[in-house]
């Protein structure tokens, strides 16, 4: 064998060698790549389908393209306080929502309960935002505010309410469990009988009369934390004012109910388009109006007004009331003749 091969220097087989093992990789490439191709040709699909890819290739059309329907996703929460006149505005809601084809949903807690236990919480805050086959949506019910940013929700609802002079609310809700209202009158009230006055009552110093009952708007502004439902709490009370300014897009009075309507109307059309003409030409405007409801004496008013829960109560509905003014007045322009408007100028570049 060696014979029949040519004599060859050392440096003749390390050239021979190097082509061998090029020749050899090559080959083995090739296999390689038939191998690995359906492979890479499903990455390559999956790549191409992939939602980061079509966002991509919108964000290279347009970086700042929203697609979310404000209209079409409205949802509104009126975690609406009791005796507030709650009841006339929610008619309204429902006299009007398949004309402006929009759901509304009552909030009904077990034993009407005013703070949700954490599963609920969880669940309804899903419910509210998942739901999408109930939006645009009205939610209502006597339900403490909670906060929707604490569970990663991108789009939070839109929340709304009404307070009222904390002693009218206190004096109309002692009335009513004992004499019922308009509303449903052959309903009896479980203090039904009872036909102490509340002056008697504040002298007599019973539990129904005491300021302790007035606690109510404060909580429900505050929200889930349990010293919200602590009598005299300031903590309780800066709480409510905070989530009143930053997280409620308005809070009326029960005095001033129409304009109340007229504001929301003119805010979000989507649902309370109508409100207005509604509210005064209906029947619905005055609904639940108790029964029977003696007003409470001067020496009574200054009894309940030396406690320090009506005074913290009434320093919130003042609160809402200054706010509300204030948002009534910049509705206009200073003529008071003309809505307010807002216009884009000296866009740049041309």
């Amino acid at each position: 064998m060696r014979k029949m091969l040519p004599i060859m220097r050392p440096v003749h087989w390390l050239i021979v060698a190097v082509i061998c093992i090029v020749a050899c990789y090559w080959l083995l490439e090739i296999r390689l790549e038939h191998a690995f191709k359906p492979l890479t040709k499903l990455a390559n699909r999956d790549q191409n389908n992939s939602p980061h890819s079509e966002q991509m290739t919108v964000d290279h059309v347009a970086p700042t393209l929203d697609n979310f329907g404000y209209e079409e996703q409205l949802v509104v929460l009126y975690n609406r306080v009791p005796k507030t006149g709650s009841t006339s505005f929610v008619n309204i809601a429902y006299d009007l929502c398949k004309l402006n084809r929009y759901h509304v949903l009552h909030i009904n807690v077990t034993s009407n309960m005013h703070v949700l236990s954490l599963p609920n919480q969880i669940s309804f805050v899903r419910n509210v935002t998942k739901w999408h086959e109930m939006k645009p949506a009205l939610y209502h019910g006597h339900m403490a505010f909670l906060d929707f940013s604490k569970f990663q929700i991108a789009h939070k609802p839109i929340y709304i309410n009404l307070v009222r002079k904390p002693l009218d609310r206190l004096v109309s809700y002692y009335y009513f469990l004992r004499y019922g209202d308009n509303y449903r009158p052959n309903l009896v009230r479980k203090k039904a009988g009872n036909k102490i006055t509340f002056d008697d009552c504040v002298v007599q110093k019973q539990p129904d009369c005491d300021p302790r009952n007035m606690w109510m708007q404060i909580p429900f502004f505050c929200g889930h934390a349990a010293e919200c439902w602590e009598p005299g709490s300031d903590w309780a009370l800066k709480q409510a004012k905070r989530n009143l300014v930053n997280e409620y897009f308005l809070v009326g009075v029960t005095e001033q109910m129409y304009e109340f309507v007229d504001l929301l109307e003119r805010s979000l059309p989507r649902i309370f388009l109508g409100f207005r003409e509604h509210y005064q030409n209906s029947n619905k405007s005055h609904l639940r109006v108790t029964s029977s409801k003696i007003p409470p004496s001067e020496a009574t008013i200054q009894t309940i007004q030396r406690s320090k829960i009506w005074q913290m109560e009434n320093e919130l509905y003042e609160f809402a009331l200054e706010q509300f003014e204030f948002t009534k007045k910049k509705l206009m322009q200073p003529d008071n003749k003309h809505l307010q408007q807002f216009m884009y100028e000296k866009i740049r570049p041309k």
